[in-house]
């Protein structure tokens, strides 16, 4: 079987853009797919399948913010405990 080459978020972007209001057309000639992929990705991506993503993304953001500020304060207490007295 053949993937896509729109990744699981990039679809979910195209369908909110459909949902807002712009017609498969349209989106199909902006993205370069077949206006009835739109309907199958619907199809395959489920409300629960669409939840399930958004709540796998914003705990991946979560995750990634606290790495960040783990790591800066990791480089400042090097710093501060590599200069001599």
């Amino acid at each position: 079987m053949r993937t896509s080459k729109f990744t699981d978020s990039q679809i979910l972007a195209i369908l909110k853009e459909y949902e807002s209001g712009q017609t498969a057309k349209e989106l199909s000639r902006k993205y370069g797919f077949h206006y009835q992929n739109l309907h199958d990705w619907k199809k395959k991506l489920s409300t629960k399948e669409l939840q399930k993503i958004k709540e796998l993304e914003s705990e991946n953001n979560r995750l990634k913010k606290m790495f960040a500020n783990l790591s800066l304060e990791h480089e400042a207490l090097k710093d501060v405990l590599s200069k001599k007295w």
